[in-house]
C-alpha cells in the first residue's frame, strides 16, 4: 500500500473509533478498530494508571462507561501520522462532549466536556490498520464531577 492509502486508512480507524461510544456500536465495531490485546491510558481523566487488558474487557467497560450518557460526540482532528512499515503513530486532537440524561442530572450540569490530544499506535493486521494503544491526555475538562457517573459510582467523584 502507499503511504498516502495508509494515512486515509488510518484517519478512518479513528473514525470508527470515535463511533464505538457515539454510535453505541459495542458488538462488531470495536474488533475493527483495536487489537486484542490492546493498551490504554485514560490516566489524565480517570487517574488509573495505563493497563493493557483483553479486548473482550474493554468493551465491557466502555458499554458501562457510557451508559449513564444520553449522547456522546467525540470529533477528533488534527491527525498528524509517522508510519514506520507495519506500524504507525498517530496524534489528534479530541473534543468530546458527554450528556447526560434529564434524570440522571437532577438539575445539575448535563454535559461533560473533555479537550486534549490521543497519541495512538497502530499496527496493521491481515484485516487492516488497529489500534494497539490509545494514549488520551486531557489539557481542559468542565464538569469532571460528571466523570463519577460514567465511572458507575453514581456521584461525583
Amino acid at each position: 500500500m502507499s503511504a498516502l492509502a495508509d494515512r486515509a486508512d488510518l484517519m478512518e480507524l479513528f473514525g470508527r473509533y470515535a463511533d464505538i461510544p457515539d454510535r453505541r456500536e459495542f458488538n462488531g465495531l470495536p474488533g475493527r478498530v483495536f487489537t486484542d490485546p490492546l493498551t490504554l491510558d485514560f490516566s489524565s481523566v480517570t487517574g488509573i494508571a495505563p493497563m493493557t487488558t483483553p479486548l473482550r474487557d474493554y468493551v465491557e467497560i466502555l458499554r458501562g462507561a457510557f451508559a449513564p450518557f444520553a449522547a456522546t460526540h467525540h470529533v477528533i482532528t488534527g491527525h498528524v501520522v509517522d508510519l514506520d512499515g507495519d506500524r504507525a503513530t498517530v496524534h489528534a486532537h479530541v473534543r468530546a462532549e458527554h450528556w447526560l440524561s434529564d434524570e440522571l442530572a437532577a438539575g445539575g450540569p448535563n454535559r461533560w466536556l473533555v479537550v486534549g490530544f490521543y497519541d495512538n499506535e497502530a499496527v496493521r493486521t491481515p484485516d487492516g490498520w488497529r489500534l494497539t494503544r490509545v494514549r488520551l491526555t486531557a489539557t481542559h475538562q468542565e464538569n469532571s464531577h460528571l466523570a463519577g457517573v460514567a465511572a458507575g459510582t453514581g456521584h461525583a467523584t
